[in-house]
C-alpha cells in the first residue's frame, strides 16, 4: 500500500462502471484506473524476509478490486474472522477506507510493511493472497470462469490466528481456511503469514470446489493429487514474482537445475517443524512405480509436481536455445506458459477418483485444444516426461504421438442443441437421459448432473479458444461390504461413485470425454462396451482392495470437526459418516505429513498438515 502505481483520476462511481469492462483492459491499464490495489504482503513468510531482504515483500502484490470490499476484509468470495479457538479472543478487524484504497487498523494507522506485527495486517495479508490466488485460477489463461466453492455459501472464511497448533488446512464442514501458530523457542511462527501455506491450502479449497466429489475417493492417488494440486499452486504462484525471478537467475547463472530456489515450499513452516528447509521439493527423481502402492498421499504427490517441475525446465531451456530468449525472457514466457498448460486441463478431469494418467492426459488434450497445430513440439515434450515418470506408458505414449485428433460430434441417439444444454441442469439431464446408451450410462443408473458451467479460455497469445461447455455428471452403484478385511464396516452398504466430465464446444463438438465406468449393465452393445464394463469391474476391484487396505492400517475414523473446524490431536486420513443408510468415505481435511522414514501403513505423522 505503501506503493504507487501509474495512477489516473477515477471516482468510485467511474470505477464501478470500468469494473464491468476489466477482462477487456490490459494489467498496467487496470493498476492506472485503481482497478488493482497494490497490497504489502509477504513474498514467502517472515523467516525468508528476514534472511533475503530483497525478497521481503511482493513488489507485485496487486489484488482485483471489487465494489464490495469491506471491514475485515471482506469481499465477495472470502471472509476474515480472526477468531483465536485457543484463546476464545475475536479480535477486531481490519477496517477498510476506501478514500485511500487501504485497510488500517483499530487506531486508524495504515496497515502495510511498517505495522506488519498487528493482527489487522496479518489479516490483510492473508485476505490479499487468496484474492490473488482466486484470480490467477479464474482469469481466462486459467480456468477462464468463477469457481465455485465446495459448500453451500458464496464466501470461504478464513481464520488466520484459529488456535495454538503447528497445522494449517482446508476445512469443507465448516467452510473455512484455517491457520494455527506455534512457538520455537522465542520465536512464534504464524502459517497465516506463509505465503507458500495460504497458497497450498487454498488450492485444495479451489479443487474441492470444482471437484467435489474426489474428497470421497478412498484411493491414496486421489488424496496425493489434492496434494499435488496444493504445492502446484504455490509453486506457479511463487514464479510469477518479478523479483524472485530475477534473484533466481542471478544464483543459478540461468539453470534452473543448479538451484532448489523455486521448488521449496514453506521455509519457515518445514524447518520449524519437520526439522528440513522445506516440506516437500518439486526436484526429485520419483517415478510412479516408486509410489504406486505407497499410503503417503504427500509423498505420492511428488511424482506428479516433479513431472510438471520437468516441464518447467524444459521449457525454459527451450525458450532460451530454440528461441533465443535471454533468461529473465525465458523464465516469464515459462511460468506463463505453465498457467496454461497446467491450470486449464483442471476442467477436463473426471468428477471421481482422478489419478495421475487422468491428469497427464488433460495436460496433454488441454494442449491440443489450445495449441492444435503444436509448432514447437510441446506436446512429444510433455509426453516424453511423462513416460520417463511412467505416469504413462510406452505403448500409450507411442499411440498418443501419432494420433491426431479431430474433433468429433457424439454419436446421439437423440439430438440436442449445446445451447440448450448449457441452459440449465434439468436440460443437461434430459441431454443425459436420453442418451444413456451413447454415453455408457446404464438405464439403472439415477445419474446427477453434479455440475454444468460455460468457460471462456485464452490461449497464451490472449486469443480467444473454442467456448467450453463442461458438463459432469455422476451415479452411485451400491456395494456391499463383505468379508472380514472390511472390519466393522462387514455387511455394511457402501457406494461406488461413477461418472465422466462432457466437455463440448459451442457447435456440440466433443473437447474432451473423461469417464468413470461401474458395474451395472449397459444397453449399448459391442466391443467398446465391453471395454466400459471391462474397466468398470477394474474400479470395483481397486475400490474394495484400497478400502480393505485402509481398514487393516487403523486408517479410517469416525466424522471428525464441527462447525467451527476444531483440531483434533490426532487424525486418520480417511473419516466414514453414514448417509441414507449407506456408509460413505471421506478424505480428511486434517491429514498430517508424514515422515517418509517411517513405513507406509503405519508410519506417525506430523501435528502439520497442508
Amino acid at each position: 500500500m505503501a506503493r504507487k502505481s501509474r495512477d489516473l483520476k477515477v471516482t468510485r462511481l467511474e470505477r464501478a462502471s470500468l469494473y464491468a469492462a476489466r477482462r477487456f483492459l490490459d494489467r498496467s491499464l487496470e493498476e492506472a484506473l485503481k482497478l488493482r490495489i497494490p497490497f504489502d504482503v509477504y513474498f514467502q513468510d517472515p523467516q525468508v524476509a528476514d534472511e533475503n531482504p530483497k525478497l521481503a515483500f511482493d513488489e507485485d502484490g496487486f489484488v482485483p478490486w471489487e465494489p464490495g470490499i469491506g471491514d475485515g476484509p471482506t469481499s465477495a468470495r472470502f471472509a476474515i474472522v480472526d477468531y483465536d479457538g485457543s484463546t476464545e479472543i475475536l479480535a477486531p478487524p481490519a477496517r477498510w477506507v476506501e478514500e485511500l484504497n487501504a485497510f488500517v487498523d483499530p487506531s486508524g494507522k495504515l496497515l502495510d510493511r511498517h505495522n506488519k506485527e498487528s493482527l489487522q495486517f496479518h489479516q490483510v495479508n492473508v485476505w490479499a493472497i487468496l484474492q490473488r490466488a482466486l484470480d490467477f485460477f479464474e482469469n481466462g489463461f486459467g480456468l477462464g470462469r468463477s469457481i465455485p466453492w465446495g459448500f453451500d455459501g458464496s464466501r470461504l472464511i478464513v481464520v488466520p490466528h484459529a488456535g495454538y497448533g503447528e497445522n494449517a488446512f482446508y476445512d469443507r464442514q465448516s467452510k473455512s481456511l484455517q491457520f494455527y501458530y506455534f512457538d520455537r523457542g522465542k520465536e512464534r511462527i504464524l502459517t497465516c503469514l506463509s505465503t507458500d501455506i495460504v497458497n497450498h491450502e487454498f488450492g485444495h479449497a479451489v479443487l474441492d470446489g470444482i471437484r467435489p466429489h474426489f474428497i470421497e475417493s478412498v484411493l491414496p492417488e486421489t488424496a496425493a493429487f489434492h496434494e499435488f494440486m496444493g504445492d502446484l499452486t504455490a509453486i506457479l504462484i511463487a514464479f510469477r514474482n518479478n523479483a524472485f525471478r530475477q534473484q533466481l537467475i542471478a544464483d543459478t547463472q540461468g539453470d534452473l537445475e543448479s538451484e532448489s530456489t523455486l521448488s521449496r515450499l514453506a521455509e519457515q513452516f518445514g524447518r520449524h517443524v519437520a526439522n528440513q528447509p522445506y516440506l516437500r521439493s518439486a526436484r526429485n527423481d520419483l517415478k510412479y512405480a516408486d509410489v504406486a502402492n505407497d499410503q503417503r498421499p504427500h509423498h505420492m504427490s511428488q511424482v506428479l509436481t516433479g513431472s510438471m517441475f520437468d516441464i518447467v525446465l524444459r521449457l525454459s531451456k527451450y525458450y532460451v536455445t530454440e528461441r533465443n530468449r535471454t533468461v529473465p525472457q525465458a523464465f516469464w514466457d515459462t511460468i506463463q506458459r505453465m498457467q496454461d498448460m497446467a491450470v486449464q486441463p483442471l476442467d477436463l478431469l473426471p468428477p471421481v477418483d482422478v489419478t495421475f494418467r487422468d491428469y497427464a492426459l488433460a495436460v496433454l488434450r488441454a494442449e491440443e485444444i489450445a495449441n492444435p497445430t503444436d509448432p514447437d513440439g510441446y506436446r512429444l515434450m510433455m509426453l516424453d516426461v511423462f513416460e520417463r515418470r511412467g505416469i504413462l506408458q510406452p505403448s500409450e505414449t507411442a499411440r498418443l504421438k501419432l494420433s491426431r485428433h479431430v474433433f468429433d460430434r457424439l454419436d446421439l441417439d437423440v439430438f440436442h442443441d449445446v445451447e440448450t444444454i448449457a441452459s440449465s441442469k434439468a436440460e443437461a439431464y434430459r441431454f443425459l437421459d436420453d442418451n444413456r446408451s451413447a454415453l455408457f450410462i446404464p438405464y439403472d443408473a439415477d445419474v446427477t448432473v453434479a455440475d454444468l458451467c460455460t468457460a471462456q479460455k485464452l490461449t497464451r497469445q490472449a486469443r480467444r479458444q473454442p467456448r467450453q461447455i463442461l458438463l459432469q455428471y455422476i451415479w452411485r452403484e451400491d456395494i456391499i461390504l463383505q468379508g472380514d478385511q472390511f472390519g466393522r464396516f462387514k455387511g455394511q452398504m457402501a457406494s461406488l461413485l461413477c461418472g465422466a466430465t462432457l466437455a463440448l464446444d459451442e457447435n456440440g463438438n466433443v473437447l474432451a470425454w473423461a469417464r468413470k465406468p461401474g458395474t451395472l449393465p449397459l444397453a449399448r452393445k459391442g466391443k467398446a462396451a465391453e471395454d466400459e464394463a471391462r474397466e468398470g469391474k477394474r474400479r470395483r476391484d481397486a475400490f474394495l482392495a484400497a478400502l480393505a487396505l485402509r481398514v487393516k492400517a487403523g486408517r479410517i475414523a469416525s466424522a471428525i470437526g464441527g462447525e467451527k473446524g476444531l483440531l483434533p490431536k490426532s487424525v486418520a486420513p480417511i473419516t466414514s459418516r453414514v448417509v441414507n443408510g449407506a456408509v460413505r468415505f471421506e478424505l480428511s481435511p486434517h491429514v498430517g505429513i508424514h515422515d517418509d522414514e517411517h513405513d507406509e501403513l503405519g508410519g506417525r505423522s506430523c501435528q502439520i498438515s497442508s
